[in-house]
């Protein structure tokens, strides 16, 4: 693993993915690569056990970002110690709107159940990421910020970069050593696309 994402999902964590890959820094993992690989839900959950196997999760990847990667931000930086850390931020209370119309509301019925292996990891990630939970506002807005904090606060300086996804390429590719493509930064994931996506896969989620 060359690069590692400690950002939470809703800091344009999609857009960081798809710009890693276009800088030569993948395949990256994401939430949608598990959304398309289900099966790979009793791997996060031993993970969140204490008995990760990185090198089967990450096979043929160079880079993770989003959940449920950045979950396990300190568990993988012990594991991948060369690797470079980017935190991706966003206003918390912009975080916190974006995550509650989105990954926390199911009023679609689009995202898994709390039943099955999705549902299981997904109760894991919310009680311990977010306190206990998505319900509470100022908890979950507490909870963001202190792992924002937390990561600065442990990883070394010239390992890190804090990263807001309006800043475009510069203080990316100056980070990661590689030169700007002559083309837009991507921005990708609004609202209207993570609906999509899940309406793509929620078939699989209980399998």
């Amino acid at each position: 693993m060359m690069v590692l994402g400690a950002g939470f999902g809703r800091t344009g964590t999609l857009s960081l993915k798809s710009a890693l890959e276009r800088l030569g820094f993948g395949p990256c993992y994401h939430m949608v690569e598990l959304l398309k690989r289900p099966e790979q839900a009793p791997l996060w959950l031993s993970a969140a056990d204490g008995q990760a196997d990185w090198p089967r999760i990450f096979d043929g990847y160079q880079a993770t970002v989003d959940w449920p990667g950045c979950a396990f931000w300190r568990e993988l930086t012990r594991q991948y110690p060369q690797a470079k850390v980017i935190l991706t931020v966003r206003d918390p209370e912009r975080w916190w709107q974006s995550v509650n119309s989105t990954f926390f509301n199911n009023d679609s019925g689009a995202l898994p159940s709390r039943e099955g292996p999705m549902g299981e990891l997904i109760n894991k990630l919310m009680a311990g990421v977010l306190d206990g939970g998505p319900d509470d506002r100022e908890r979950a807005i507490t909870a963001f910020q202190r792992h924002n904090e937390e990561v600065q606060a442990s990883v070394p300086a010239e390992q890190l970069l804090v990263f807001e996804v309006a800043q475009g390429w510069q203080p990316l590719c100056d980070f990661l050593g590689a030169t700007p493509p002559d083309e837009p930064f991507p921005h990708v994931n609004d609202s209207s696309e993570f609906h999509r996506i899940l309406s793509t896969y929620a078939p699989s989620f209980e399998r």
